[in-house]
Parts: structure tokens; C-alpha cells; sequence
């Protein structure tokens, strides 16, 4: 897809060369394969390297800055430095919608909506001052700020629409794949056949999102959760590979460099007006589909924790199993949620979740290879605890309940 319209700003002398590639089909694989590393990495180092995921935020936060503090100096496009900066922005706007859905609770449909909401100012504002959302614009300062602020707030929103998605269907991440790869063929189609090339640029970017985190599910997840069982580590490697290598032959080829001016896309405002109606047609069929997934009956999307099943365990059981240090730390995590859930401090006992959660997954080889009918009876009733924090309308009895019930197999 080829967005190349231009506006009476663009004409305009330049103050630098464009800061941005051409989009052909390598931007769109390098995108994707982007969107893929946002989702995997920022796992690995929230759950696998136990960082948490507040500390990595920070961290990749930090790290933001200083990327895109070196992409802003560059007077003109260079491959390496741009598709840093988008890796790094992918995970940070992944990290920034999983601290409103992990940590904070904040549903899914809602941080859509805020998203949303944001990246519509963003795109009025910057339309309002430059006159064009055209990235072949992107020869000044102000609309480079501009162009990475939507594209972190595309990035964040696109992880909200991908997860609220399987909340909504069940659907396992290889299904998962199948929406937004239709709905970006779809919009190809419709910018093929007349619609506005902004539009479709900006709608078939949001989609990526969705599409590379989803790819990366199914590649990372356990053959359990319906995914490959690569693990997030190998996940990460191949696709951090898989952009090196594309990266270093555009920048030995350049393939992607916009070298001068093209005479501008002819632009036919009835053609577009009827492809409007057409993408309200998708747009339709898209929310219909999900309603209907919805709809029927499923259990939690992979990843999610289904019914508990909680087997008999006697007193003093899991000391007498496991290691004493592992006990201590599962038995204060557990403490320090039934504190937050007394204080009603929801975040806090959500964060504590995601804390035990990482910290049992991390244990599970070790600990079931030590005796498996322990690690299932302890299994059971943390997913009972999981089960019961993260639920879409706590109760605190059951939160408390469920809590109680694992501190005394703990003990």
C-alpha cells in the first residue's frame, strides 16, 4: 500500500530530508515482524526475567527517550535508527495499555475507547497545524513529533483492540491471526479501488497491532493454550533476527529510501466518498462477526485462567514438598494480596496476581518435577486466586476465600 498523497504544505522547501521509508511491501513485513517483538519481548522481560512490569515500563520508558532522541537529531531517513525506534515504541506502548489492564484493572473496552479518543486528537491537532497526515510529510520537526506520538499511541491502542478481542471471543491467537489479516486485505482492496491513501495508511497501521502480537501468541504460547510452544525467549530472537536481516539488506539496497518528490496519487473525492461507505461496510461486518463470536458459548481466551480445580492436600504437605524458600515467597505474595484486598485496594491485589503468577510459572518445571500431585493441588488453588482478583466484578469474599484457602495449603 503506497500512501502518497500530498498537500500545498508538502510542496513546500524542505527543511530536511524525509524521516521516513517508503511504504512498500518491506515496510509492511518489518512492521509486522515489529508489532511481533513488542508483544514477545515485553513478556519475556515482565514475567521470564521477573522484572515486573511497572520496573519495565520504566526501563523501556527510558529507553524511548534516548532512541528517539537519536532518531530526532538524523536529518534524513536511516533504516537502522527508524526501526529501532518503532521496536522500542511497540513495546513500550504494549507495557503502557498492560499497566491499565494488569495493574490498575482498567477494562479492556474502555482503554480502547481512551486510546481512541487520544489518537483522534492527535491526528486533529496535527492536521489542524500541517495541513496533511501524509507520512511523506515528514520533513519537519513538529510533524515528526507528531508522526511518533500517533504511532506510540497506535501501538498502545492496538494492543487494547487485539486482547479486548480474545476477551470477547475465546478465539485461540491462531484464529486470532485471521481478523486483522482479513480487515488489512480488505483495506488494501478498498485503497486499490479509489479510497483516500491516508486513511487506509493510518487504519491498515492501527491493524499490524493486533496482527503481530496475536502471530506472536501463537508462536509463543504452550501447545496447551493453542499456541506453537516456541516460549517468548525463541519467539523474540527469530523476529529480532528477522528485522536485523531486513533491516541491513534496506540498508545496503535502499529499497525504501524516498529519494525526491513523486507526482501525487490523482485524487477523485467521489471515488472516496464511496469507499467511506465501504469501509463502514467492513467496519460493520468486523463488529457483527465479534458480536456474534461473542455470542457463543467459550471458555477464557489461552492465557486466561479457566475453572479451578483444586484436589485434596493435607496439612503441611507443600513444606514438606518444596523448597522452603519457594514456599515463603508464594506465602508472602499471597499475604500481601489479602492485605490489598482488605485495604480494597484492587490494583494492588491485581498487581499482586500478576507477581505470584510469574513467580509460580517460573517454578512450575522445578516444582512439579518434585512431586506432581503437590504442584496440582497448590495449582488449582492459585488459579481459584487468579481466578477470583481478576475477575470483571470482584467479590471480595471470594477474593478472600480463594486467598485463605491457598495460605493454609501454604502452611
Amino acid at each position: 500500500m503506497s500512501e502518497t498523497t500530498r498537500s500545498a504544505a508538502v510542496r513546500s522547501p524542505r527543511t530536511m530530508l524525509s524521516k521516513v521509508p517508503e511504504i512498500t511491501v518491506w515496510f509492511w513485513v518489518i512492521k509486522i515482524l515489529c508489532t511481533t517483538v513488542g508483544e514477545s519481548f515485553a513478556d519475556w522481560v515482565n514475567m521470564t526475567l521477573g522484572v515486573g512490569l511497572m520496573w519495565t515500563a520504566a526501563i523501556f520508558t527510558v529507553v524511548l527517550a534516548a532512541v528517539l532522541t537519536c532518531q530526532l537529531a538524523l536529518q534524513r531517513y536511516r533504516p537502522f535508527v527508524y526501526w529501532l525506534t518503532v521496536v522500542v515504541l511497540s513495546v513500550t506502548g504494549t507495557l503502557y495499555t498492560d499497566i491499565l489492564t494488569d495493574t490498575l484493572g482498567v477494562p479492556l473496552a474502555t482503554s480502547t475507547a481512551v486510546f481512541s479518543a487520544i489518537l483522534a486528537v492527535v491526528f486533529g491537532v496535527w492536521f489542524l497545524r500541517e495541513r496533511t497526515l501524509s507520512i511523506h510529510s515528514i520533513v519537519t520537526m513538529p510533524r515528526e513529533l507528531f508522526y511518533w506520538l500517533a504511532i506510540l499511541v497506535t501501538f498502545a491502542l492496538g494492543t487494547a483492540v487485539g486482547d479486548w478481542t480474545l476477551e470477547l471471543t475465546g478465539w485461540g491467537p491462531g484464529i486470532s491471526v485471521l481478523l486483522p489479516a482479513g480487515l488489512i486485505v480488505a483495506i488494501f482492496a478498498g485503497w486499490r479501488m479509489g479510497a483516500n491513501a491516508v486513511l487506509s495508511f493510518w487504519l491498515a497501521y492501527i491493524l499490524t497491532r493486533p496482527l503481530g502480537a496475536n502471530l506472536g501468541d501463537w508462536l509463543g504460547f504452550p501447545k496447551d493454550q493453542q499456541g506453537l510452544g516456541l516460549g517468548v525467549a525463541i519467539t523474540s530472537v527469530i523476529f529480532l533476527a528477522a528485522i536485523l536481516a531486513t533491516v541491513v539488506y534496506l540498508t545496503v539496497t535502499r529499497a525504501d529510501v524516498i529519494e525526491k518528490s513523486e507526482p501525487p496519487r490523482a485524487e477523485n473525492p467521489g471515488r472516496e466518498k464511496v469507499m467511506l461507505g465501504y469501509f463502514a461496510v467492513i467496519a460493520v461486518a468486523a463488529g457483527a462477526l465479534l458480536t456474534w463470536a461473542h455470542a457463543q458459548p467459550h471458555g477464557a481466551p489461552p492465557g486466561a485462567e479457566g475453572p479451578a480445580a483444586i484436589t485434596a492436600i493435607a496439612p503441611g504437605q507443600a513444606a514438606a514438598k518444596f523448597p522452603a524458600a519457594d514456599i515463603a515467597t508464594f506465602r508472602t505474595l499471597t499475604q500481601d494480596m489479602l492485605t490489598a484486598v482488605n485495604n480494597g485496594d484492587q490494583p494492588g491485589a491485581l498487581a499482586g496476581a500478576k507477581s505470584l503468577e510469574t513467580a509460580w510459572d517460573d517454578a512450575q518445571p522445578k516444582l512439579q518435577a518434585i512431586d506432581g500431585d503437590t504442584w496440582t493441588a497448590l495449582d488449582g488453588r492459585i488459579d481459584a486466586v487468579l481466578t477470583a482478583i481478576r475477575d470483571a466484578n470482584p467479590v471480595p469474599a471470594t477474593e478472600t476465600q480463594a486467598l485463605n484457602d491457598l495460605q493454609a495449603a501454604l502452611k
